[in-house]
């Protein structure tokens, strides 16, 4: 059930992360993304303790509250010019699980179907996202499975553009087209 949750939990933030940066609208740098999702309601709360072990042992945990997580993602000069999305999201196997389909694209907004066929992903789900200058919002819905467990999920993501400058920040590791 765990690995259901933190699956379908970050499934969310991949969702808006690659239509944003598949259709060029994002900006190189720092942007702060708040997801909400009723799949995080279900996810076990930690401690502060916990949260403090994780920190020193090198874990970026997101600042998680009230069924969602806020945390910040550095677009790359690379992410912010691609004209495509990733190829996919890649689960436990390190394969590609769940790809776009029938994307759109029409002034300051993009859409998104999603085909997920892996060992530990299957369903489908939509993404629908606007944008307005240094910020966007997104809604997507899946069904399917995760890890052989039912999933009925939907969630809300919003974004704001922070600076030029990711500090400390990592781009997300792009998997190939």
């Amino acid at each position: 059930m765990r690995k259901t949750v933190i699956a379908v939990a970050f499934l969310p933030l991949l969702c808006a992360s690659l239509p944003a940066a598949a259709a060029g609208f994002m900006k190189q740098g720092l942007w702060e993304m708040t997801i909400k999702s009723d799949q995080m309601k279900a996810m076990p709360k930690l401690s502060p303790e916990q949260m403090e072990m994780m920190r020193q042992r090198g874990i970026q945990m997101p600042q998680m509250s009230d069924g969602g997580m806020v945390t910040k993602m550095c677009v790359s000069k690379e992410m912010a010019e691609r004209d495509s999305p990733p190829s996919s999201f890649a689960g436990a196997s390190g394969q590609s699980e769940c790809k776009p389909q029938n994307q759109q694209r029409s002034g300051s907004t993009y859409s998104s179907d999603m085909v997920c066929t892996g060992p530990t992903m299957q369903g489908k789900g939509s993404t629908k996202v606007s944008f307005t200058g240094d910020s966007f919002n997104s809604v997507t819905d899946f069904k399917g499975t995760s890890h052989g467990t039912p999933v009925n999920s939907h969630s809300e993501t919003s974004g704001k553009y922070l600076g030029a400058d990711c500090g400390t920040v990592k781009p997300y590791a792009m998997p190939a087209k």
